[in-house]
């Protein structure tokens, strides 16, 4: 059982998450070319951290719900990661990398929820 309330809620939140994160990577990853190509123009890099960081959200939302130790410091790695690849993808869009504005959008939204848990 959570620790509190609040954990409760955040570790459910980062479940649910994580979830819809799988999804949509997945689909962008690995669906049809009409579903690939609905997403734009992706910064393969970001989607594969996203995608991939979906399984970490599943695996923190775990570790903060059963009150382990190690699911504060997955929340931590987790916020940390999300603002470098951010950053990273900063530095891809100012040298003219093909970007969506829903990445910028999704991110800023990863990496606040990330490291409000943090």
């Amino acid at each position: 059982m959570p620790r509190s309330r609040l954990t409760g809620v955040l570790s459910a939140a980062a479940a649910v998450f994580g979830l819809l994160t799988v999804a949509s990577g997945g689909m962008a990853l690995f669906g049809s070319g009409a579903t690939r190509e609905a997403y734009g123009s992706v910064v393969p890099f970001v989607l594969w951290f996203n995608f991939l960081s979906g399984f970490a959200y599943l695996l923190a939302a775990y570790g903060l719900y059963t009150g382990r130790r190690w699911g504060g410091a997955l929340a931590v790695f987790i916020a940390t990661t999300t603002v470098l690849v951010f950053l990273a993808f900063g530095v891809a869009v100012a040298l003219g990398v093909p970007f969506e504005m829903r990445t910028v959008a999704a991110m800023s939204i990863r990496s606040a929820f990330w490291l409000g848990v943090a």
